[in-house]
């Protein structure tokens, strides 16, 4: 299968900004990608912008750029190489002991900015301690906050942590999966938050715009299983661009001084096979 995915957006800043973008695929997916376009940084009237990459410590492609005063167009696009097969499940994964946990993945039993283990510690335990580990347990999670949260963009607030997901019972995908990963990791399964592309494959078409998508992955007998609390079922085309603790390692955008957000656009879908690949 063959995935084309991409995105546009323009910014204002009122001073030159410095900003930082993680809208690349994944470094751990590179060898799928076919083509891709390079990432276009244009201010109204001016050239491309020089932009700087490099890797964080969880393998994001980062950019940097100084973003000028006035409107910066964005955009990037291409198209991915992928199975075609659903999220694996494997219900027979068990969960693994804290001592044999590597030292990489035990950052991912933390508490964080979005992801408040220690205050929902208790809750996690009384609705999720009767449950088997390993497998059924983060299942259990994934129902329970999916059940518990409606679903909605209007409810998207950016300052919004696991407790206040829990506690307003809304939100976006980002807050499903940050309450889910705050759950898991207070019952030492770590955790960790990922963010990408998720077309439409295989389900009925979403009427609303596409946006990028939010979900977790949950770390079971010595590898990373994909968890999605928002949609609750096997998706296929994932595509991750950037993975971390919570959102604020894996901001898509992160300008340091004030800019405003003019246009957003994301798309993904499966090309037919008819198509032809272009940059």
């Amino acid at each position: 299968m063959r995935i084309r995915y991409g995105f546009r957006m323009a910014l204002e800043c009122a001073n030159p900004t410095p900003a930082t973008f993680a809208v690349d695929v994944h470094s751990s997916r590179h060898q799928d990608v076919i083509v891709q376009s390079p990432m276009f940084l244009q201010s109204c009237g001016q050239r491309s912008l020089a932009n700087v990459m490099s890797l964080d410590m969880f393998g994001n492609v980062r950019r940097r750029v100084v973003l000028p005063a006035g409107r910066t167009e964005i955009e990037h696009h291409g198209v991915i190489r992928d199975p075609g097969t659903p999220d694996v499940i494997n219900v027979a994964a068990r969960q693994s002991p804290l001592d044999q946990v590597p030292e990489d993945v035990m950052v991912f039993l933390l508490g964080s900015r979005y992801c408040e283990t220690d205050l929902l510690t208790s809750e996690a335990w009384s609705r999720f301690g009767g449950v088997p580990e390993g497998w059924a347990r983060v299942q259990a999670i994934c129902d329970f906050v999916h059940d518990h949260i409606q679903f909605g963009y209007a409810h998207a607030d950016c300052t919004r942590s696991a407790v206040g997901v829990l506690k307003e019972r809304r939100g976006v995908c980002r807050d499903f999966a940050h309450l889910a990963i705050a759950l898991c990791r207070a019952m030492n399964i770590p955790a960790r938050y990922c963010t990408g592309y998720l077309g439409d494959i295989g389900v009925p078409r979403d009427p609303a715009p596409m946006d990028f998508s939010a979900w977790f992955e949950a770390y079971l007998d010595g590898r990373w299983y994909s968890f999605d609390a928002r949609h609750n079922q096997p998706r296929i085309g994932r595509v991750v661009m950037a993975r971390g603790r919570d959102a604020t390692d894996v901001p898509i955008v992160c300008t340091f001084g004030p800019h405003q957000l003019v246009s957003f656009e994301v798309w993904t879908d499966e090309m037919a096979a008819s198509e032809s690949v272009a940059a």
